[in-house]
């Protein structure tokens, strides 16, 4: 019981593992009952588990008011939570950081969808095995977060000059993301793949929705095994992420230092990631100019680690966040919608 209520990243260890158990419980609903055949997922199937996912993002915003209420005093990681006047002050602005978390890795992630869809279009990956490869992925994802978060918890605890430099990191992906909007991928030129093509036994042609297969080596007589141009696809879906980390993680610490807050809006805003894949990749063109907005989210989110320090005695209000970030976000989309209205599926939006 003392390990289960001992503080693990300014929460109780029983509160990190419970979060753990919903996630994967969730994942083995997705997986076990509602994914358990290979097979082809629509827009409206999309759309409803779009929904669900979503649904359960914004419900875990009630989870993490109860958490701040009870669980984050004074020791609590954040200087606004910290330093909020009464418990339910201290619980509202927790979930306004929450809140603002999970809006810009939501949008970061459906950003990152454009780059999936060319990866899955090159490997020419029908779309009953595409749920699958999403869904190792999110696992990876998972993993891969905890590390990077865990470790960029750590350097901002311990070298307050670390948020200076994620906010000029966030400055210059916004600027780059301005100039390079209408930028696409060489996936073919992909150096990792290059690599893995090279060191790897690789079949011609998919197998189902295997990753590996063992087929007879004709120089040995053997039957070795092989990866199957889906297992590449899975490591190019991992590496998009990989790089979308690279923003997102900087993104979201200059949002708060709380690591129970950034780790949780990061899963569950990329959780429903691979839902809402298979709705927004078809009509991915319609919001072209929500990659404007979020480059200015990120110059936002930059700029205000140093105005924080100069106008607003150490951090910008998690209102004034939320609030600037989901104008920015609504104005992207709408935009988007209004200029592309008259657009056909495979034409260009309209300037």
């Amino acid at each position: 019981m003392e390990l289960l209520s001992a503080t693990l990243l300014g929460m109780p260890v029983w509160i990190w593992l419970a979060f753990f158990a919903a996630v994967l419980a969730v994942l083995a609903f997705d997986l076990g009952v509602m994914h358990r055949e290979s097979h082809e997922i629509g827009v409206q199937e999309s759309l409803k588990m779009s929904a669900l996912y979503i649904g359960l993002g914004l419900a875990w915003a009630i989870a993490v008011y109860w958490i701040y209420l009870n669980y984050a005093g004074a020791g609590a990681v954040d200087p606004q939570i910290a330093g909020a006047a009464t418990q339910h002050e201290r619980a509202w602005t927790a979930v306004e950081l929450y809140l603002t978390g999970y809006l810009v890795e939501k949008t970061l992630a459906m950003d990152n969808v454009f780059i999936i869809s060319m990866i899955f279009a090159y490997f020419a990956v029908p779309r009953a095995y595409q749920h699958r490869v999403l869904f190792w992925g999110i696992l990876g994802v998972i993993v891969l977060r905890a590390l990077m978060i865990g470790l960029g918890a750590a350097l901002v605890m311990e070298f307050a000059w670390v948020m200076y430099f994620f906010g000029v990191v966030l400055l210059v992906t916004g600027v780059k993301m301005l100039v390079m909007v209408d930028h696409k991928p060489d996936i073919a030129n992909n150096p990792v793949l290059r690599f893995l093509r090279r060191h790897l036994r690789v079949t011609s042609d998919l197998h189902g929705h295997d990753f590996t297969v063992r087929q007879l080596d004709m120089a040995s007589g053997k039957r070795l095994l092989y990866a199957t141009p889906l297992l590449l696809c899975l490591v190019l879906v991992e590496l998009a992420d990989l790089v979308f980390a690279i923003d997102s993680v900087p993104a979201i610490f200059a949002i708060t230092p709380d690591p129970f807050i950034v780790y949780t809006s990061n899963i569950f805003a990329i959780l429903g990631l691979r839902a809402l894949y298979f709705a927004l990749a078809a009509v991915v063109h319609r919001f072209h100019y929500l990659k404007y907005a979020l480059a200015l989210v990120l110059i936002f989110i930059g700029t205000k680690i140093f105005l924080g320090d100069w106008l607003f005695d150490g951090k910008v209000p998690s209102s004034i966040s939320l609030g600037v970030t989901g104008a920015l976000l609504a104005g992207g989309i709408l935009v988007s919608l209004w200029k592309t209205r008259r657009v056909g599926d495979t034409s260009s939006p309209a300037r």
